[in-house]
């Protein structure tokens, strides 16, 4: 059975080794593979029990992997190491060593802990793959050679998030678009009541409204994809201030290279270092990104929620697939549960950019010091938005249907179709056609007939509800409104 990461540190652990920092000794699980600074972390961070996501650890593992690998190539690094380093880093891309990267998200700003952990797992791993061969890794020497975490912590987010960005929102978004567009299509020939304000307004087609929809899953998509633009640059080579001190010449470009080789990519070195270490502002524009498409996935499943509403004395112009029974003491209810999922994680996706916004003020002179908050919480926001869509779409979208009676009656009895009449009456006589229709309880067309306004066949051109949806006026000839 795997083990969570915190049984390496449970308190029921009765053996542990001994291992030595700059500031001493500390006692680590014997089974576990970090060492003292990693454990430092953890007594020092028993703060909320989150930890950054496998998705960092599995990008910081490309990235000590590149790191090896250019190393080696400017021979710096013994091939020996390298291989061995370089085999430990895909064990962690695989996801064999999850339960050895126990830090909370909460800890120093810089993520140094979260480094060095993965510095120390990598190399004691790597040391016992030699198996006794010459040579042993190091995890500040080897591991993190031409590096530091100020530099290696903010590319591990830009290249984190790049990957979940095209793995996991991405798909999620064209599918839900894909999903929009089939409803637009067999919506359209239906048309209700168009709303402002809450209130009735001109018709329009059900396959507009999800034309709309579709729209924006469309527009999502483009945002999320401008997201890539901003996490393109790398401040890897900067090190610990920007100027590259203790790395070689070249060595960026040759770690880059590796990267982009192993995932297609087109990362680039920070064109200034300075800026890249000091400055988390791409990290702020993607979380306004996500927000910006939370703000329109919430528009989509809000909308849907209340055309859904009833069945008896809602909207109730959709059916919503039921998929749970919706209380606890009302038989038969169901509920539009998965809008509600989806419009909760737009609003926690929302907060999310509060606390980001917040994050990228924490650049103090050379460095920022929020950057594990900001790997979490727009890691977080990406997995939790392509999740959420993704169920929203299968399970909610891919079932609707439209109740074309329910539509067609709220048409018939809408006051805003006097709005058609107003080229032909003027403003004011349309408005008190209305005004008699509202008071009377009949429909703007039992009144306009009553009081002989125009002919009948004018009239019911005018009053055409599909006719209505599209731009135009009616051609034949119209009396002057000023008359």
């Amino acid at each position: 059975m795997t083990q969570s990461p915190t049984d390496c540190n449970s308190p029921s652990s009765r053996r542990f080794r001994i291992e030595a920092d700059s500031l001493g000794e500390m006692q680590v699980p014997a089974e576990a593979l970090w060492g003292a600074q990693t454990q430092r972390a953890v007594e020092n961070f028993p703060i909320s029990g989150l930890t950054l996501p496998h998705c960092f650890i599995r990008a910081l593992a490309h990235i000590k992997r590149a790191c090896a690998q250019a190393n080696a190539e400017l021979g710096y690094l013994s091939p020996t190491l390298a291989d061995a380093i370089v085999k430990a880093c895909d064990e962690v891309i695989a996801g064999e060593l999850d339960r050895h990267f126990p830090i909370d998200v909460f800890q120093t700003g810089s993520g140094t802990s979260t480094n060095m952990n993965v510095n120390e797992v990598l190399a004691r791993r790597a040391g016992q793959l030699l198996s006794g061969s010459s040579g042993h890794p190091h995890p500040n020497d080897h591991v993190n050679m031409s590096q530091s975490s100020n530099d290696v912590i903010p590319t591990a987010i830009h290249v984190a998030l790049t990957l979940a960005l095209r793995e996991r929102l991405f798909p999620a978004l064209q599918a839900l678009e894909a999903a929009l567009g089939e409803k637009a299509r067999e919506f359209d020939p239906v048309v209700k009541t168009g709303r402002t304000h809450l209130q009735d307004a001109t018709p329009i087609r059900m396959g507009q409204v999800f034309g709309g929809f579709q729209a924006q899953a469309q527009q999502s998509l483009a945002r999320a994809e401008r997201a890539l633009s901003a996490l393109r640059p790398l401040a890897l080579g900067g090190t610990a201030v920007g100027t590259g001190v203790n790395c070689p010449v070249g060595f960026p470009e040759r770690a880059i290279a590796h990267l982009n080789a192993a995932f297609e990519t087109e990362f680039v070195e920070a064109a200034d270092h300075v800026e890249a270490n000091a400055a988390r502002d791409a990290l702020v524009e993607v979380s306004g990104l996500l927000k910006t498409v939370a703000v329109s996935l919430h528009k989509v499943a809000n909308d849907i929620r209340w055309m859904g509403s009833g069945p008896r004395n809602g909207l109730g112009e959709l059916r919503l697939p039921a998929v749970q029974p919706g209380s606890s003491i009302m038989p038969g209810k169901v509920n539009p549960v998965l809008a509600e999922a989806l419009i909760m994680v737009c609003a926690q996706v929302i907060g999310f950019d509060a606390a980001n916004t917040l994050a990228g003020l924490g650049g103090a002179f050379e460095l920022n010091l929020m950057m594990p908050l900001l790997a979490h919480n727009t890691l977080t926001a990406v997995e939790l938005l392509a999740n959420a869509t993704t169920v929203f779409t299968e399970r909610c979208v891919a079932g609707l249907e439209v109740d074309a009676e329910v539509c067609r009656t709220s048409v018939r009895r809408n006051l805003a179709l006097a709005t058609a009449l107003a080229p032909a009456l003027g403003y004011a006589r349309s408005a008190e056609i209305a005004k008699e229709a509202g008071a009377s309880g009949r429909t703007v067309r039992d009144v306009a007939l009553a009081w002989e306004v125009l002919p009948v066949a004018e009239l019911d051109a005018l009053l055409d509800p599909l006719r209505m949806t599209e731009p135009g006026l009616l051609e034949p000839d119209k009396p002057d409104p000023a008359l």
